[in-house]
């Protein structure tokens, strides 16, 4: 959102705020009617949950769908559980199957058996194929509803297919082609339908198709339709059957959920699935407070290394001097590994698989950035502390930024492997891992140079 376009939400708030407050409803309902649709969504994500209730109602009616399509995963549940039986039967019939079940899985499991006894029988059977795919899978975010050719018809009765479902097609831009058993065996775009003789065939025009399995993971798939273009991915079961598209819009609302995890999991939170004016305090502090105790008890690791070497320490004060610095630089060395690795398999560089190749590339590359680093602790330390104390500062910056580097590197892949999200692995785990072992390797090469 621009500087100008958050300046007019803000505008539309300070209008309606006061009428909302004093329940002067005809005047917020004016104001409502007289605002562009794209301010809506960011004005009611910044009220509580009883206005944005309230201030939904008064919509026109012809815009509610409209604005709801747009509200985050989150705030569109804690909306549905604010409205009455009959607002959301009205709400969810007119969504999509994918949209619905996006909604669905913020919504308590209690919610949504009513919903779907609320639909009518052919939405709800598109909708309960999509729910039928595991959490995670781009199975169950994909659209049942699409339009498809056949390789053996003619562009004319292509585009009587494509004429008969316009109205309820997710899109018409790019269409899978099928063989007779209805596997994909190519796609075509509707300009090359346009500009083609009638009484061509399909087949004539098709290309060949990129497609996902329905239980490929999300993230992946999502990268892939956004990655090469593509207006929309056919999605395929395990014989190459069409069951679904997904299209790149869908596919950037996934990376952008995607990315917006990492990005959490990485700074050690969770991920709030709500903007963060609209989320409780209450929640901030759950998403906060689990990864805080994890840490605090795992650091409980680096104070018993640190009474381990006490006697260390006691006969050569100095030392603790350096504890700060060499911790830090491991704990940020380790993740811009992790951090870079994570990125790598999101944009599928490299894969499990890689897992020799990339420990060995994050070992020369932490060796390289430790000599680097060591030659300076060396030099300036040496100069105030003494050679000796240079010498172990050197030597330990040069050990710890290869194990930081190359643990870095390689726990986002093992967390694939054992399918756990990478960034899980990324900031806090890396950093409390590095405080502790680099630790014990400073006094170890301390106890060896220093013969205390």
């Amino acid at each position: 959102m621009t500087s100008e376009q958050t300046r007019d939400v803000m505008s539309l708030l300070d209008i309606i705020t006061a009428p909302l407050a004093a329940n002067d409803l005809a005047n917020v309902a004016a104001a409502l009617a007289s605002a562009p649709t794209e301010h809506l969504a960011p004005a009611l994500e910044r009220l509580d949950s009883h206005q944005r209730a309230i201030t939904y109602r008064l919509l026109p009616k012809d815009r509610a769908l409209e604005v709801f399509e747009e509200l985050s995963p989150g705030l569109q549940g804690d909306l549905i559980q604010a409205l009455r039986d009959a607002e959301v039967a009205a709400i969810f019939a007119g969504l999509d199957p994918d949209d619905r079940v996006w909604l669905l899985d913020e919504l308590p499991s209690s919610v949504a058996p009513r919903l779907m006894r609320g639909l009518p029988a052919r939405e709800r059977e598109l909708t309960a194929e999509v729910l039928g795919y595991p959490h995670g899978s781009i199975g169950r975010r994909m659209s049942p509803e699409y339009v498809s050719a056949y390789a053996d018809q003619t562009v004319d009765d292509a585009m009587g297919r494509v004429r008969a479902r316009l109205d309820d097609a997710e899109t018409v831009y790019t269409l899978p082609v099928l063989d007779a058993g209805r596997k994909v065996v190519g796609v075509v775009s509707l300009r090359d339908l346009l500009r083609a003789d009638p009484s061509a065939q399909v087949r004539d025009l098709m290309r060949e198709a990129q497609t996902a399995a329905a239980d490929d993971d999300v993230e992946i798939a999502a990268r892939r339709c956004a990655d090469q273009g593509l207006l929309a991915l056919p999605i395929v079961d395990h014989e190459a059957r069409l069951v679904g598209i997904l299209t790149i819009d869908d596919a950037v609302r996934i990376l952008e959920q995607e990315e917006s995890e990492d990005t959490a999991r990485q700074g050690g939170v969770e991920p709030l699935r709500r903007p963060y004016l609209s989320t409780p305090v209450s929640a901030i502090i759950r998403s906060r407070v689990v990864w805080l105790l994890v840490l605090a008890v795992s650091a409980i690791l680096t104070v018993q290394v640190l009474s381990t070497f006490e006697a260390t320490i006691e006969q050569v004060t100095v030392l603790a001097l350096f504890v700060t610095l060499l911790v830090g630089v491991g704990g940020n060395t380790g993740n811009q590994a992790a951090t870079t690795v994570t990125r790598a398999l999101a944009l599928g560089d490299v894969r499990p698989r890689d897992i020799v190749h990339v420990l060995t590339r994050e070992a020369r590359v932490g060796f390289s950035l430790g000599a680097l680093l060591g030659t300076m602790g060396v030099v300036l330390a040496g100069l105030v502390y003494g050679f000796q104390i240079g010498l172990v500062v050197g030597l330990t910056l040069l050990a710890i930024c290869t194990l930081a580097a190359t643990v870095g590197g390689v726990m986002p892949l093992v967390a694939r492997t054992i399918r756990v999200d990478p960034a899980v692995f990324s900031n806090p785990f890396i950093t409390t891992f590095v405080d502790a072992t680099g630790l014990i390797v400073y006094f170890l090469i301390a106890r060896a140079i220093l013969q205390i």
